[in-house]
C-alpha cells in the first residue's frame, strides 16, 4: 500500500504545477497535511489505526472554520471577518479519525447557488472538460473528489450543492436527514434545510465518512437485497424536460433494477410538489432564512461586493413578512409528514439527479435567462429531499455522454437502509 505521504506528495505537485490559476481549493494546509499524513503511516507501521479513515485525504468546503483564520464562504466580502476561534466540529471529528485535510475547496458565494460559478474567485471548471460548470454551491469539493485531489470531500446540501456536483462530475454525494450532522462551526445557509455530507468515488467512503462526522461509531453495512426492493418512480413534473441521453440513462438504470428483482412503480407526488411551491409563493425557505443571516450588509443596499445573483434573490426575500415565514414552516411541517406517509409503501424513491448535464460556463455568463433556466433545472430533482426532510444519495449513471447521476432517496431517518441499497445500486450500475 501506497505510503499516506507518497500520496500526497503526488498531489500537492500537481496542484504545485497549477498554482498560477488554481480554481478548485481556496487555500491548502501543506504542512500540516504532511504532519497529519507522517502520523497516519507512523500507525500504520505500528499495526494501529484509528478507523477507515485513518489517512484519506479529504478536502472541506470554504464554509467550515478552521482555527486562527476567517471563514469566506466565497465571499470577499468575509476576508476581514474574525478568525474562527475553533475548527468546525466535522474538522474536528475528521482530525480525530486520521483524516488528512489537505485544503478548503472553492464554493458558490454564500451557498447560494447551483451553477457553481463564483464571480470572485473563479469558477472550478468540470472535472470532464473545464470549460463547463461543476454545478454548485459544493463546486470545488465535486471537482476534487472527481479528479483526485481528495479521496473524500465534505461539501454542504441544502437544496442539492451535495448531489448536483456530485452528478455532474460524475462521483457519490450523500445528503443525510438534516440535523443528523451537526451543523457547529458550518458557516449557515438556511438552517433548516442545512445538511452536510461527503462527496467520494464510492458508497463505501461516504459510509465511513458519515459514520466519523455523525459522530458515530463506525458501522458496516452490507448492500441491500435487490429482489423484491420496492422502488417508486415519481412519473410526472420531475421526469420533465430530461436531456435525451439523460433520459435514456435513467430509463436503462431501472430496466437493470427490474432485471435484478426490484418491483418498480409509479408514485404520484405532484400534488405535494405544487402545494409546497403554494406554500412558498411568497419565498423561499432558503432565502428567507439566508436574508435574516445577511441582513445587516443587506439593509445598507446595493453597495455590497456581492454577486448579483446573491444579493438580488436575498434582498427580495427580505421583504417577505414574518407571519408568512411562519405560516410557510407550519406547512412544510405538514407537507413533510404527508410526503413520509405517501413514501411508507416503498424502500426507495429514484430520479435523475438532475434532468441536464453540465453546461458551458461561458454560455451561462453570456445569458442570464439562460442560466436562470439552467440552474432551475438543476435544483429541481435534489430540493425534494429538503424541502420534505428525506436524506439522499447520487450515484454515477453510467453510460451517458457527460457526468450524470442517479438519484436514491429515502424518508427520513432511513439513512443507513439507503446507504445499503446505495453500495446495491452502484455494483449493479457498475456491472
Amino acid at each position: 500500500m501506497t505510503a499516506t505521504r507518497d500520496r500526497l506528495e503526488t498531489i500537492l505537485a500537481r496542484l504545485t504545477t497549477r498554482a498560477g490559476d488554481e480554481r478548485v481549493f481556496a487555500k491548502l494546509y501543506g504542512e500540516t497535511a504532511r504532519a497529519a499524513a507522517d502520523a497516519s503511516d507512523a500507525r500504520r507501521r505500528a499495526g494501529l489505526t484509528l478507523g477507515p479513515l485513518d489517512g484519506a485525504i479529504v478536502s472541506i468546503k470554504d464554509l467550515f472554520d478552521v482555527t486562527g483564520e476567517p471563514t469566506l464562504a466565497g465571499s470577499v466580502m468575509r476576508r476581514d471577518a474574525e478568525p474562527a476561534r475553533d475548527d468546525a466540529l466535522v474538522v474536528k471529528r475528521l482530525r480525530r479519525a486520521g483524516a488528512v485535510i489537505i485544503g478548503k475547496t472553492h464554493m458558490t458565494e454564500f451557498a447560494f447557488t447551483a451553477l457553481g460559478i463564483n464571480p470572485h474567485y473563479g469558477t472550478p471548471g468540470n472535472a470532464a472538460d473545464p470549460r463547463l460548470i461543476p454545478g454548485g454551491s459544493s463546486s470545488g469539493a465535486g471537482v476534487s473528489a472527481a479528479e483526485g485531489s481528495s479521496d473524500i470531500s465534505i461539501g454542504s446540501d441544502t437544496g442539492g450543492s451535495v448531489r448536483v456536483p456530485a452528478a455532474l462530475n460524475g462521483v457519490v454525494g450523500f445528503k443525510p436527514t438534516a440535523r443528523r450532522i451537526p451543523l457547529d462551526g458550518a458557516f449557515p445557509l438556511s438552517p433548516s434545510l442545512d445538511s452536510i455530507g461527503p462527496l467520494a468515488k464510492t458508497v463505501a467512503q461516504c459510509i465511513a465518512t458519515d459514520a466519523v462526522i455523525s459522530g458515530k461509531e463506525h458501522f458496516s453495512l452490507q448492500p441491500l437485497p435487490l429482489a423484491g426492493l420496492r422502488i417508486a418512480v415519481p412519473r410526472g413534473r420531475l421526469l420533465d424536460d430530461m436531456a435525451p441521453g439523460m433520459a435514456a440513462g435513467f430509463e436503462r438504470a431501472l430496466h437493470e433494477l427490474a432485471a435484478a428483482g426490484a418491483m418498480i412503480g409509479d408514485c404520484q407526488i405532484d400534488d405535494l410538489l405544487a402545494d409546497f411551491r403554494t406554500a412558498t409563493r411568497t419565498g423561499t425557505i432558503a432565502a428567507i432564512e439566508g436574508a435574516s443571516i445577511h441582513a445587516d450588509w443587506l439593509a445598507n443596499g446595493t453597495s455590497a461586493p456581492v454577486d448579483p445573483n446573491v444579493s438580488g434573490a436575498l434582498g427580495r426575500a427580505m421583504q417577505v413578512p414574518a407571519v408568512s415565514y411562519i405560516r410557510t414552516m407550519n406547512r412544510r411541517a405538514e407537507l413533510a409528514a404527508a410526503m413520509d406517509a405517501r413514501l411508507s409503501a416503498h424502500d426507495l424513491v429514484v430520479l435523475a439527479t438532475t434532468p441536464v448535464m453540465a453546461q458551458p460556463i461561458s454560455e451561462l455568463l453570456a445569458d442570464g435567462a439562460h442560466a436562470n433556466r439552467i440552474e432551475g433545472l438543476l435544483l429541481r430533482n435534489t430540493q425534494v429531499a429538503n424541502q420534505f426532510d428525506l436524506c439522499a444519495l447520487s450515484l454515477p449513471m453510467p453510460e451517458t455522454t457527460l457526468p450524470s447521476g442517479l438519484m436514491l432517496m429515502a424518508r427520513h431517518g432511513h439513512d443507513r437502509r439507503l446507504l445499503s441499497a446505495g453500495l446495491a445500486v452502484e455494483a449493479l450500475l457498475k456491472g
